[in-house]
């Protein structure tokens, strides 16, 4: 029991940066330990287990008991993830004019159901809002959990008695519960698949793709460290840089190392409810950054369409990339709808500049070999993001009303961050 509590009395990130370190120690020098990586799918696993769940809950119950407060930050929020989309693939279309790329084309990809437009994305889109919201639920279907659990929390809003709308409470007050033990075991997961990424791939990928992984990394920290701040600090008139640094690293490194913005969500709730935010605003806007705040699936689809137009030398002028970043705005917003997320996308840009489904699988090939490294960066800004663009929104909100800010951002309200 001392262990125990010596474990929980210490910092959650002097954890995972034990846990990282462990992982990478044993990933160099000790391969073929499958219970090591067995704790990182676990932890994986149980965090897609409950988000759904989690979503549903707080979403349903944040509605049931909201008020006219939330509609005005709500707009605000969407505002800010669908200009940050936009700008973080302006700047991968100016990246990649700056420094051009080509691709070593392997062999095609699996054969995958890969949308033909962005009439296709978008109608996907639309049928998943509707889909069967218990199926939604088991299959992890965020944009039908969410549209169900909006139409169920305004009904009950209307309609649900005292009682009801506490009991939504109660449930969701439990779900979160159970989603605090499981974060609170992060630093297991963690090391679990930092162990297997490093015993798997090790450096090879920086050999063949080096400048191509160099493209992304670069594209992805500017719109994370220059873009994206600008943007808040446009909304608060503070330096945005202390908020910036709580996201990235309360957010963006469980991110990078899960590889998936909805098994982040239960910790960008938790990271929200540290930054002392109102839960009906982010029980909601948290689940809609993760389907729609996609920075860096615009960067990948921009950057890797233009690479596969300049390996088969067909010549692309600035005024249709910029087409392409508009595209790839609406595109990875409907990433989450679509089978293999932001790479089967790829195929969709590149019918814009007429290059071939079969080279452009090939792309898509390409990105699953740097997806170690692309898909991790891309999680780490588009779920850090969520909860930075939220808490931008809910402290806009805060001066209006003349309340204080948090003292990180020259204000006097205590955070536990």
């Amino acid at each position: 029991m001392k262990i125990v509590e010596k474990y929980n009395n210490t910092s959650l990130i002097i954890r995972i940066l034990c846990g990282l370190t462990i992982g990478i120690v044993l990933g160099m020098t000790c391969t073929g330990l499958t219970f090591i990586p067995l704790l990182g799918n676990v932890f994986v696993g149980a965090l897609k287990a409950i988000a759904p769940v989690l979503v549903f809950a707080l979403v349903m119950s944040a509605l049931a008991q909201g008020n006219d407060k939330l509609d005005r930050r709500f707009a605000l929020v969407i505002v800010l993830y669908l200009v940050s989309t936009l700008l973080a693939s302006v700047v991968a279309v100016v990246g990649s004019f700056l420094f051009p790329q080509t691709l070593i084309l392997t062999e095609a990809a699996e054969a995958n159901t890969v949308p033909s437009g962005i009439v296709e994305v978008l109608s996907n889109l639309l049928l998943n809002m509707v889909s069967n919201p218990v199926d939604a639920l088991v299959k992890g279907q965020y944009i039908g959990i969410l549209f169900w659990a909006v139409v169920f929390g305004l009904g009950a809003k209307k309609v649900a008695s005292d009682s009801t709308k506490q009991m939504l409470s109660d449930v969701s007050d439990i779900v979160s519960k159970a989603v605090k033990w499981i974060i609170n075991l992060a630093p297991f997961g963690i090391m679990g698949l930092v162990y297997s990424n490093v015993s798997t791939n090790g450096l090879a990928i920086f050999t063949d793709y080096g400048k191509l992984i160099l493209l992304l990394v670069v594209c992805m920290l500017s719109v994370s460290l220059i873009v994206d701040p600008l943007l808040v600090a446009i909304v608060l008139k503070r330096n945005p840089y202390p908020l910036v640094w709580r996201c990235l690293k309360g957010s963006g490194v469980t991110a990078f190392f899960t590889r998936s913005s909805a098994a982040n969500i239960p910790v960008n709730m938790e990271l929200c409810e540290k930054l002392k935010m109102d839960k009906e605003m982010y029980a909601v806007s948290i689940p809609l950054g993760a389907t729609i705040n996609m920075d860096g699936a615009a960067i990948t689809i921009a950057v890797m369409a233009l690479a596969a137009a300049n390996t088969v030398g067909i010549s692309v002028s600035f005024p249709s990339a910029l087409i392409l970043a508009f595209v790839s705005t609406l595109a990875a917003c409907g990433a989450s709808g679509v089978a293999g997320g932001s790479l089967l996308l790829i195929p969709m840009a590149c019918s814009l500049f007429g290059v071939s489904q079969d080279v452009a699988m090939q792309v898509v090939a390409v990105g699953f070999i740097i997806g170690v490294i692309q898909d991790s960066l891309e999680t780490a800004l588009n779920s850090s993001g969520d909860v930075m663009f939220a808490a931008t929104a809910e402290y806009s909100q805060w001066k209006k009303e003349g309340k204080s800010l948090p003292k990180f951002l020259g204000g006097e309200t205590e955070t536990d961050v």
